[in-house]
């Protein structure tokens, strides 16, 4: 099914679609249905700057995680547990 339809659209956007559908030689209502369906499909997706972004910030996090041996993470992971079960708020022992 085919619906004719109506857009306000601003100068320099209609500039756009004339020259797109003078460039690739096919009607303008052909080159928004492509847009739209090409817009549609981006939905929820990363622009390549996005993705870049947060590689960035990914790659900076990874390089600040501490080069430390496992067990002596879990020793003091275990340090801190027992002193949280020891003392409370006012560092009064339960």
């Amino acid at each position: 099914m085919v619906l004719k339809v109506t857009f306000t659209l601003d100068d320099e956007t209609i500039a756009r679609l004339q020259d797109a559908a003078q460039r690739l030689a096919i009607p303008k209502s052909q080159v928004v249905r492509e847009a739209v369906e090409e817009y549609h499909a981006r939905i929820g997706k990363l622009s390549e700057a996005e993705r870049l972004r947060m590689l960035d910030a990914f790659d900076r996090l990874v390089a600040a995680i501490p080069d430390r041996p496992a067990a002596d993470v879990d020793e003091e992971l275990a340090y801190i547990r027992k002193s949280r079960r020891t003392v409370g708020r006012k560092g009064r022992k339960r």
